[in-house]
């Protein structure tokens, strides 16, 4: 099977919809298939080898950046354009807010959803024009519904199905401004109805993108992404002193100021507090403020790589990334449980689904560091639970959560919707 998977990129730091769709390609390479996996917008990045090799970047984040300001820029010529996107030129730019940042990218988000009626009519036409010196692929998968826009074209030209994976364009779109928030997920409506199938990453995360685009639940698979279970292995014993660990974006909507304050009121001296994950420019200040109110002893790990991940996660007792809105999945949860480390999260999103599902961890309520620090004593002062529940987690993802299995699904469905009649 051909399949040709477009995922866009984040430029500077890493992003678990990236990390899903690179293993996924990955694996699906392993089990014979040709994919062709298309970075959009900005580099790739990843904690392990990008597959997506030597392939352009399409759709350059400058260039639609420049394409939705300025008129003057929709004609430009190929070779301004091969230079707009250059891996390193826009790694440099990633770090600019207006390139990445869901409050200046309304208007673009919309046009983007406007497909071939689009600004950026002419990037569109660029990857198709390169698209037919490749392969025609048998089925097309999108990353995620926001680039739904492409879809009609890429039909028209390629006569192939379209699945595309549903995995938390919400807290995007619900951060826009109005009125483009309200004329993005408008428009995203309608350009799904021009979609073959969808998958989601978590039942939570079906149901409410079928509520808020008017989906027929059919239409949608739910597919959860997987880790790989041999790369991470438990500490032969707990850490002492007990360490409480945060593994995602060092960002106020991923809950670290939550976090933080738990922490604060934990009253359990000796408690350690190691925080990893991706930190950009934009992310530095909110990082100072916590860095002056947080023990000197509490560590940041930025940007750690695959490696480093790993042994992060034996070192833990708990994790927890108490996110303020509703995660359509969270990996971070799925590779600490990998690791046999227990966790607590909030009761919302897709975490109340996983921690029943698994008996992995511990719930309290969203948005309230003092039940958050009720929680993370309980865990920190019964050990041996925590083992427990830390196994029982490695256990289900070794045996619901792990790439072959996510990969045994997707497998399974692109070669039913790609030989659909």
């Amino acid at each position: 099977m051909r399949i040709l998977q477009l995922t866009p990129g984040t430029g500077n730091y890493y992003c678990g919809s990236c990390l899903r769709d690179n293993s996924l390609v990955r694996a699906l390479r392993a089990r014979g298939h040709d994919v062709l996996m298309v970075p959009l917008y900005l580099p790739h990045m990843t904690d392990e080898p990008s597959e997506t090799g030597s392939t352009p970047i399409f759709l350059s984040g400058i260039s639609v950046f420049l394409e939705q300001k300025y008129p003057a820029f929709r004609n430009m010529p190929d070779w301004l354009n091969r230079l707009f996107s250059s891996p390193a030129l826009l790694r440099f730019a990633a770090g600019f807010a207006g390139m990445t940042s869901a409050n200046a990218l309304g208007d673009s988000a919309v046009s983007m959803l406007q497909g071939t009626e689009s600004r950026q009519a002419g990037e569109v036409e660029r990857l198709i024009a390169w698209l037919r010196t490749q392969p025609r692929p048998d089925v097309i998968c999108l990353s995620n519904s926001l680039l739904s826009g492409l879809a009609r074209r890429l039909k028209e030209e390629f006569r192939a199905p379209v699945v595309c994976t549903l995995q938390g364009e919400d807290s995007f779109l619900d951060g826009l401004p109005e009125p483009y928030r309200k004329q993005s997920w408008d428009l995203l409506a309608r350009r799904c109805a021009e979609m073959d199938h969808f998958v989601a990453v978590s039942h939570y995360y079906s149901g409410l993108m079928c509520r808020r685009l008017g989906l027929k639940p059919e239409r949608v698979t739910v597919i959860a992404p997987g880790v790989a279970v041999e790369d991470f292995s438990p500490a032969d014993s707990p850490p002492d002193p007990p360490v409480i660990g945060y593994l995602a974006r060092m960002h106020p909507g991923k809950g670290l100021g939550t976090l933080a304050d738990a922490f604060l009121q934990l009253g359990m001296p000796g408690v350690r507090l190691r925080i990893a994950g991706a930190k950009t420019g934009q992310d530095e200040p909110f990082v100072r403020s916590l860095q002056r109110r947080l023990p000197r002893d509490v560590e940041f790990l930025p940007n750690l790589d695959h490696a480093a991940k790993r042994e992060f996660l034996r070192g833990l007792t708990v994790l927890s990334v108490p996110a303020t809105y509703g995660e359509a999945l969270g990996l971070y949860v799925l590779e600490a449980w990998a690791a046999g480390v227990p966790v607590v999260q909030p009761r919302h999103g897709a975490f109340p689904e996983l921690v029943e599902k698994t008996g992995g961890g511990i719930l309290c309520d969203p948005d309230d560091p003092a039940a958050l620090a009720v929680a993370l004593r309980q865990l920190l002062r019964d050990p041996a639970a925590a083992r427990r529940m830390g196994e029982a987690g490695r256990q289900a993802v070794r045996a619901d959560f792990s790439i072959e299995a996510m990969t045994q699904k997707i497998e399974t469905l692109l070669l039913q919707i790609s030989h659909a009649p």
